[in-house]
């Protein structure tokens, strides 16, 4: 019997040799097409029926103010992280699929922003480092292109043949914003924080700059494994994510449970340490303070006059017994949403063992702690739920998919999927508790799932289980209102189309875009 480990290092093999075959190949300005696995004329390529664009009612989260437009800047879509994008995505009028391979094994873009012409700009993994990608919407095609450090779970995954430490890596600049002058702002796997901005040249050729570049390391331990450091003996603690607050500071976060602040005008550095705790995900900013969750509890902050951290709250919830299948450690695996009409709610899940729960808490500072939870709403199966992924929030509702069972890209092959499942929650409006309104059987393994406010659907990106061990992988489109499908798209067939954790992004010209573990997927209405 071939167990999850060797299947993983089986693959890991061959992504060794195509990383070596990578290492030396120039990537070209023009996109190809990521290659289709055998048995996509076998699937369906089209299901369901074109749906009307219902937008849905309600205000849109706070405009950060060093934030690129809502929609536009980041992983989760704004500073809430509610996960919600203002433009139309796909009603599923023939609808048409594009992609681009962005390397040989490999090369998923994960976050995709917009800058103010309408440019994609995202992060890609390869196996010689992450590329920072100026694209073409429409052609995907690259227009610019800044190559980042290696990080040190790539070394490991090739020297040891431990494909897993990938998968469970967040950091290196996979969560990164666009600011409100069109500037990426990330983390690199040096412990440095950038500000990056792209520029069109004389001859009308893009490039990126580096305007700042501030190193972490007098705060940040940074004995990590490199080819010229392959047994360091030293702490290596990887930034995982960064913010700005609303005072224009940049928060950073890393892996080994460290809070800290740049300030862009002065280069100050503060910082203080949630010992013993892990932060794997990205964290959300309001007016109110930076919201984080960590592997044992959720936190409220603010900044100190000189910058350090204070934390406002702090919040323990149910981390369970162990990691389950689908979630990068034991602890909740979503980034804070912040939303509410009424009230200020933050919304997380738990890793109770039995089945997981979505909590909303009051985020005021001076909330008394008896009054501060809302709800615990139980979601999905007896032991078969959990999510390593945000949250939907809009008004006083909240979405919720269910990524049990997903690992890496080898988990779902020869046409197996997950047990899947989606529920939408919400608040009720005198504040004393939350119901589920409907529950949906889509099986979205691993994707941060979107919402178009204008049309009023969700978006997933489905694998269904196939007898004839066809990897077919689907954007699928639910009606947020009442949880019914209303269609699916086939994008592609086999490992290069699995998302692996990236998410779907709607575009301002209404292309739905998937990073998938090849490269980008773009579906968009024909016509």
């Amino acid at each position: 019997m071939t167990t999850p480990t060797r299947r993983a290092r089986a693959f890991a093999l061959i992504v060794v040799a195509s990383a070596i075959t990578l290492a030396f190949a120039t990537p070209a300005a023009l996109a190809d097409d990521i290659p289709l696995a055998p048995g996509h004329r076998l699937v369906a390529s089209y299901d369901g029926a074109p749906a009307p664009a219902r937008p849905v009612p309600g205000e849109a989260p706070d405009q950060h103010p060093y934030l690129a437009p809502n929609g536009r800047s980041g992983m989760h879509a704004d500073g809430a992280g509610s996960g919600t994008h203002p433009f139309p995505g796909p009603l599923g009028r023939d609808p048409r699929v594009s992609s681009a391979q962005m390397a040989a094994v490999g090369g998923e873009c994960a976050t995709a922003t917009f800058d103010a012409g309408g440019r994609l700009v995202t992060v890609c993994g390869t196996f010689s480092g992450f590329l920072l990608k100026l694209l073409d919407p429409r052609t995907l095609d690259t227009l610019a292109e800044y190559k980042l450090p290696q990080r040190s779970s790539t070394v490991e995954a090739i020297t040891r043949l431990d494909f897993a430490r990938i998968f469970k890596d967040t950091s290196g600049g996979a969560y990164f914003y666009l600011d409100n002058q069109d500037r990426v702002v990330l983390a690199d796997s040096r412990q440095h924080v950038l500000r990056i901005a792209h520029r069109q040249k004389g001859d009308g050729a893009w490039e990126f700059v580096v305007e700042d570049d501030w190193d972490l390391t007098p705060l940040v331990p940074h004995d990590c494994v490199t080819w010229t450091n392959l047994f360091p003996s030293g702490v290596c603690d990887p930034v995982t994510s960064v913010m700005p607050d609303y005072d224009g500071r940049v928060w950073w976060v890393t892996r080994l449970g460290r809070v800290g602040t740049v300030d862009p005008a002065t280069g100050t550095l503060r910082s203080i340490r949630l010992a013993g705790e892990e932060i794997q995900n990205s964290f959300s900013v309001a007016r109110d303070g930076v919201s984080i969750v960590s592997d044992h509890a959720l936190y409220s902050f603010r900044a100190e006059p000189d910058g350090t951290p204070r934390i406002q709250w702090r919040q323990t919830y149910d981390r369970g017994t162990g990691t389950k299948p689908g979630s990068v450690n034991q602890g909740s695996g979503t980034t804070p949403d912040l939303f509410g009409i009424e009230d200020d709610y933050v919304a997380i899940t738990d890793n109770a063992d039995d089945r997981m729960n979505v909590l909303v808490y009051r985020r005021g500072a001076d909330v008394p702690a008896a009054d501060r939870l809302v709800c615990t709403v139980p979601v999905f199966g007896s032991g078969a739920s959990t999510t390593d992924n945000s949250l939907i929030s809009w008004g006083n509702s909240l979405v919720v998919e269910n990524n049990y069972g997903y690992e890496n890209p080898t988990t779902l092959t020869f046409g197996r999927s997950v047990v899947g499942g989606a529920a939408r929650i919400d608040v009720r409006p005198d504040g004393s508790g939350c119901d589920t309104v409907w529950e949906s059987d889509v099986r979205s393994p691993s994707t941060v799932p979107k919402l178009s406010t204008a049309n009023g659907l969700l978006y997933f990106y489905e694998k269904r289980p196939n007898p004839l061990g066809i990897d077919a992988w689907y954007l699928t489109a639910v009606d947020f209102r009442t949880g019914a499908r209303a269609w699916s798209r086939l994008t592609g067939t086999g490992p290069a189309y699995d998302n692996n954790w990236a998410p779907i992004t709607i575009g301002p010209d209404g292309t739905a875009y998937i990073g998938v573990f090849n490269g980008l997927v773009a579906v968009r209405d024909g016509g």
